[in-house]
């Protein structure tokens, strides 16, 4: 599938929403360039046809977090954008970003939802909550900033989905999740209609199905979430 992309890539539009959402999700913001990684090739794939640019490919091989004498590897994708302007807060191709660090996203406004579903897929987390049997959504960022806007966007969305306050993380970031009564209706209206576009990692969709599946008392339409 071919994805549609504006010649500029600041413009109002669903591929450039989604671009901006995951560089502000995991993105690496530079003087003269800008980088996004994913662990999913076909989402590298999107981001690479958005921007123009070559994916680089890479294992990465991590211990794990509780057992550093157990360790996994893993598939890295990233998309590099370079330019002679420069990045950042200033430059013609930065993140949008005023000069007090505030992220100016109101070109996005009717594209909330690709917006929301790159940052999610930049810092959140779909899973599913076998304590309770619900699906789960979590927000996770070193940038408050960024999840109070997050915040704000869920605000706007059509979908009910009320949230907890911000919490500080282990490694000194912070997260906040949807709460779990409304993470699923969330999670479907996220990725609702994504098979047309093409603006969104398989495999996280993916894992929102098999959370689906695995809720108790959720009814989704299946057809909606696959190829």
């Amino acid at each position: 599938m071919s994805v549609a992309v504006p010649d500029d890539l600041l413009a109002g539009h669903s591929s450039t929403a989604y671009f901006w959402g995951r560089v502000a999700g995991n993105g690496e913001v530079g003087r003269d360039s800008l980088t996004v990684t994913t662990n999913d090739e076909a989402a590298a794939e999107t981001l690479s046809e958005i921007v123009g640019s070559e994916i680089d490919h890479d294992q990465k091989t991590r211990d794990y977090a509780h057992n550093t004498d157990i360790t996994k590897t893993e598939d890295e994708y990233t998309v590099e954008v370079t330019s002679d302007d420069l990045f950042g807060m200033s430059g013609a191709l930065g993140l949008p970003v005023d000069g007090r660090g505030n992220y100016r996203f109101g070109a996005f406004a009717d594209y909330r939802r690709d917006l929301l579903r790159g940052i999610l897929e930049g810092c959140g987390t779909i899973c599913f909550k076998s304590s309770s049997g619900t699906v789960g959504v979590s927000f996770v960022h070193d940038d408050a900033n960024l999840l109070e806007l997050v915040q704000e966007l869920i605000d706007d969305a059509p979908v009910d989905a009320p949230y907890g306050d911000l919490s500080d993380t282990s490694s000194g970031g912070y997260w906040f999740g949807i709460d779990d009564d409304a993470a699923a209706d969330f999670g479907m209206w996220l990725y609702e209609g994504t098979e047309a576009t093409g603006l969104f990692a398989p495999s996280r969709r993916r894992k929102l199905v098999q959370s689906l599946d695995q809720a108790t008392d959720v009814e989704f339409d299946r057809s909606q979430f696959e190829a």
